[in-house]
């Protein structure tokens, strides 16, 4: 039972992301009404998933409740519309990221016991269990003899993160090329409404979580679209230790631009099923991702990739 309640949170913070990303990609402003029917009827769920979600999004000031009225977007893509979605995201989570975030900060040791983990967060050693054993899942931690859980290493090392690109590198593009490759279609639509609103963002508004969100988030969605059940599961479960680290600095602005310009080109490979040229695409996006890393820079790069030059920017979004 408990189980099917945080699955169906999950499925309201998603839809919530959606409909922000529906927001987004529509130009949406703020005072604009947002009638039920026609948010549900966009996301293809019935108005009870749609109502869950709106709450979500009145508690984190996305949306305002009018008596009579209904709900009414409370910003636009100019106000911060993009990164109120994303704090919201980062509010919603549960003991768990309590746990990864210290754990990234190294507030707590490699292995930690569930009465220490309890004291340390006035938790239950029900809800810290619960906590790691959604952790576990994920290969973060794993359980040693008696009450002791080990977390894996992190992923804040040069060495670690040019053996990070290394891996990707080898396995992201083959991802792609593996039979069966499919994308979510609803999920890259709402990812590339998010990535062109982060676009258009002054470069005082661009955040380093902001920018690893919806980085972590394109290939995330790119493991999951392996048909090889082995390739994404070693892609996802990588991706989220990314996610738990989250220790890299942020590139300077010309480049978040840039990176989010090369996840598009891929999308755009991706849906007109060009499938080489977007693992071409991806190795070039890597490279450049990971060429402060000389160790990691060239590997897996054909002649023709390593004098390639960056694609000329887009003039607006597609059409």
């Amino acid at each position: 039972m408990a189980e099917r309640r945080r699955a169906a949170r999950h499925n309201h913070q998603s839809l919530a992301q959606q409909i922000v990303a529906l927001a987004l990609d529509r130009g949406l402003k703020a005072g604009e009404h947002m009638p039920e029917q026609a948010i549900a009827e966009a996301c293809g769920v019935s108005r009870t998933p749609i109502r869950a979600a709106f709450k979500i999004l009145e508690k984190n000031n996305i949306l305002i409740w009018k008596e009579e009225q209904g709900y009414f977007l409370a910003r636009s893509a100019q106000e911060g519309l993009s990164d109120a979605s994303i704090a919201a995201a980062d509010r919603d989570q549960g003991l768990f990221t309590r746990i990864l975030a210290d754990r990234a900060a190294r507030r707590i040791a490699d292995v930690q016991s569930v009465s220490a983990l309890a004291r340390r967060y006035s938790a239950s050693r029900v809800e810290v269990l619960n906590a790691l054993k959604i952790l576990s899942r994920d290969g973060i931690v794993s359980q040693l003899p008696g009450s002791a859980w080990a977390f894996q290493p992190l992923l804040d090392t040069p060495p670690a993160i040019a053996e990070s690109f290394a891996f990707r590198l080898t396995l992201e593009p083959q991802a792609i090329l593996t039979p069966g490759f499919a994308l979510d279609p609803t999920r890259a639509s709402a990812l590339r409404a998010q990535m062109r609103a982060f676009q258009l963002l002054p470069d005082g508004r661009l955040t380093a979580a902001g920018f690893q969100r919806l980085d972590i988030d394109f290939h995330v969605m790119i493991a999951e679209g392996s048909a090889n059940r082995f390739v994404q599961g070693a892609l996802l479960a990588h991706h989220r230790l990314r996610r738990m680290a989250q220790k890299e600095a942020a590139p300077p602005p010309f480049r978040q631009r840039q990176a989010m310009e090369e996840h598009l080109d891929i999308l755009d490979s991706l849906e007109r099923t060009q499938l080489e040229l977007a693992a071409d695409q991806m190795v070039l996006h890597l490279r450049r991702s990971g060429i402060r890393r000389p160790e990691t820079a060239g590997r897996g790069m054909s002649a023709l990739l390593r004098g390639a030059q960056p694609a000329p920017a887009r003039k607006g979004p597609a059409s």
